[in-house]
C-alpha cells in the first residue's frame, strides 16, 4: 500500500490516471472512490476536484471517439467521485474517522427517508433495473426470482450497498493516506470505530415504536442501522488482530468470506458490533 500511495502522490498525470481507470474496474465506488479519498486528503479538495475533471475529460474524449454515451460517463464520475469527495472532506473538517462515519449513518438513513418521500411508487422507480438484472441472470443461463426483490428489498439494498461502498473507499483512501510519503494526519484508527451508545439507543428505540405503530418505514430505518453495525464488527475483527488474538489468515478469511456468505456474515458482524455499542468489549479488556 505504500508503494501505491507514493506512485500515486508522485505526479500529477498518475493521480489522472489512477482515477480515470479505476472508474472502469468493477464496483468503481470503492476503488476510484479510495483514489479520490487518497488525493483530498494529501492534496487539497482543489487539487483533487482539477485532476478529477483533468481525468473527466479524458473520459468523455474516449466515450466520444468509441461512440460510448457522454451522459453515462458523466454521471459514472459524479456518482463515484463527488460522495468520496465530500466524505473525505467531512473527515477533513471532523478530524475524526469515528465522528465522520458515524455522520455517515445519518446520511445513510436521511437519504433513504428523502427518497421514500420523493419517490411515490417505487415498484415503477425499480422496474427498469428489475429488468436489465433479469436480463443479464437469463443471459448467463440462469433465473431470478422476482418476486422475492420487491421495490422494498431494492431500495434497503441500494442504500446499504452504496454506504458500504462509499464507507469502504473513505476507509481504504485513508490507509494509503497513512502509508503515503506526505506529512500525514492521525484521524484515529479504524480498529477504534464505536458508533456509540445514541446510535445503539436510538436504533432499539426506533425499532420498538415500529413494532408498536406497524410503520413500515420506521422498520427500514432500523434495520438499516443495525446493518451499519457489521462495520464496527469488521473494526473489532481488526482490533483482535492487532491485539494478537487472531493471526492475519483470519482477518483475511473475513472478506473473502465476506461476497459469499452476505447474509450471514454481515448479520453476525452487526450483532457483534451492536453488542460492542453498549457493552464496550475492547474497552473492558483494555481494563482487565
Amino acid at each position: 500500500m505504500q508503494a501505491l500511495a507514493k506512485w500515486l502522490l508522485a505526479r500529477p498525470h498518475n493521480a489522472v490516471l489512477a482515477l480515470a481507470l479505476t472508474l472502469i474496474l468493477p464496483a468503481p465506488q470503492l476503488t476510484s472512490g479510495a483514489v479520490m479519498v487518497l488525493l483530498v486528503l494529501a492534496q487539497g479538495p482543489r487539487f483533487a476536484v482539477i485532476e478529477a475533471g483533468v481525468a473527466a475529460a479524458l473520459l468523455v474524449v474516449m466515450s466520444l471517439l468509441l461512440g460510448g454515451s457522454v451522459a453515462s460517463v458523466i454521471g459514472l464520475t459524479a456518482g463515484t467521485w463527488v460522495p468520496a469527495l465530500l466524505l473525505a472532506i467531512l473527515l477533513v473538517t471532523m478530524r475524526s474517522l469515528t465522528l465522520t462515519l458515524q455522520a455517515s449513518v445519518i446520511v445513510a438513513v436521511a437519504a433513504l427517508l428523502l427518497f421514500q418521500i420523493a419517490v411515490p411508487d417505487p415498484a415503477a422507480f425499480w422496474q427498469p433495473y428489475l429488468d436489465v438484472m433479469v436480463a443479464v441472470v437469463r443471459e448467463n443461463g440462469l433465473e431470478l426470482d422476482t418476486e422475492l426483490l420487491t421495490a422494498e428489498v431494492m431500495t434497503i439494498s441500494a442504500v446499504l450497498v452504496f454506504w458500504m461502498l462509499f464507507t469502504g473507499a473513505l476507509l481504504l483512501g485513508y490507509g494509503l493516506y497513512r502509508r503515503s510519503p506526505v506529512e500525514t494526519v492521525n484521524y484515529g484508527r479504524f480498529r477504534d470505530l464505536n458508533f456509540g451508545r445514541v446510535i445503539a439507543f436510538t436504533m432499539a428505540l426506533v425499532s420498538l415504536l415500529a413494532f408498536v405503530i406497524g410503520a413500515t418505514w420506521l422498520q427500514n430505518v432500523a434495520f438499516i442501522v443495525f446493518v451499519m453495525f457489521m462495520m464496527q464488527g469488521l473494526a473489532i475483527v481488526h482490533w483482535l488482530r492487532s491485539e494478537g488474538m487472531l493471526p492475519n489468515v483470519a482477518v483475511v478469511a473475513v472478506y473473502v468470506l465476506l461476497p459469499f456468505l452476505q447474509v450471514l456474515l454481515v448479520m453476525v458482524l452487526a450483532l457483534i458490533g451492536y453488542t460492542d455499542a453498549w457493552f464496550g468489549f475492547r474497552r473492558r479488556f483494555k481494563k482487565a
